[in-house]
């Protein structure tokens, strides 16, 4: 058994290549073999969002607090509300992130592939955003 401490690792601001507007990165727990899978809470404030993105093996959000918006690619944008679970299937483009004026928190998990967890693209730009 291993009982990590809530609050013994540090928050990271969310790195402007990945999001736009302001986002705190909570590490939950990180690949430890044989396991592949990582999580961590992330919290967007109101109008913050990722980049455009995929997971090699897909990715689940699990929706804590606030409204938040998500976006597969060509879909509609669509909202998630606290207890909501949003699935992405492996490879599949999307972004997700905080609503206009209400702030969001969510579980993010991913698996790592050859070392690699996410790929990151394009930024979502406000009109996309606004949509």
């Amino acid at each position: 058994m291993k009982i990590q401490r809530a609050g013994s690792q540090p928050s990271a601001k969310g790195p402007s290549d990945w999001f736009t507007g302001t986002v705190r990165i909570d590490p939950l727990y990180g690949v430890e073999a044989p396991s592949d899978m990582a999580a961590n809470i992330v919290t967007f404030e109101p109008g913050a969002r990722t980049a455009w993105h995929i997971h090699p093996l897909g990715q689940t959000l699990i929706i804590l607090s606030g409204r938040g918006l998500v976006q597969k690619d060509g879909g509609p944008i669509e909202t998630m509300l606290p207890g909501d679970v949003v699935r992405f299937a492996p490879n599949e483009k999307h972004w997700h992130g905080a609503s206009p004026d209400t702030a969001m928190s969510h579980i993010a998990i991913q698996e790592e592939l050859d070392g690699k967890v996410v790929e990151w693209m394009e930024q979502v730009s406000d009109e996309q955003y606004s949509r």
